[in-house]
């Protein structure tokens, strides 16, 4: 894993294009990422495209996984809160490819974020993944701690209803 370098993504056409086979492959595996089976390319692509605009704006921070010239995973940090939660970022949309799973790439992803998090000053994370084939051990190994779980909350991709756990953890300086 060392070949892995972590980035911050920018709105060039080849890494909107690689973003979005990215999502497709996540949905048609099954991980729940606000999508449902089957994803066109061009739905995935447009996420994207509106993503990487409201990063470009400072809104949140989009990062990848590369291994060489192959993006291999991605996490979104979502920095546009409330005005009375500018301590607070959210994690969102972590994806690694279904042949990198369990390689290290997520947890990679997932400090990265973190450090830019503090970074950007803010002090509690907050995520949220399935009840059900979601990636809440790996959550729970960086720490994180489970508020709780909102049963029927989405549609799994192919159908059918799962719940989600909600999870947060205190990070950088609390003041």
């Amino acid at each position: 894993m060392n070949s892995i370098e972590i980035a911050t993504l920018t709105p060039a056409a080849e890494t909107q294009d690689r973003l979005a086979e990215l999502l497709v492959a996540t949905v048609a595996a099954g991980g729940s990422v606000s999508f449902m089976h089957p994803l066109a390319p061009q739905a995935a692509r447009g996420f994207w495209e509106r993503s990487l605009a409201a990063a470009a704006r400072g809104e949140r921070a989009v990062l990848g996984a590369w291994d060489g010239k192959n993006l291999v995973g991605t996490v979104t940090l979502l920095l546009d809160c409330p005005p009375n939660q500018p301590h607070r970022a959210e994690i969102a949309k972590l994806m690694t490819r279904t042949d990198y799973r369990g390689r290290g790439v997520g947890t990679r992803l997932m400090r990265a974020a973190e450090n830019l998090a503090v970074e950007k000053g803010r002090t509690l994370l907050v995520l949220d993944t399935a009840t059900e084939e979601g990636a809440s051990g790996l959550y729970e190994r960086l720490g994180f701690t489970l508020a709780g779980e909102i049963p029927d909350y989405a549609l799994k991709p192919h159908g059918g209803l799962t719940g989600t756990l909600i999870y947060w953890k205190r990070i950088g300086q609390i003041s």
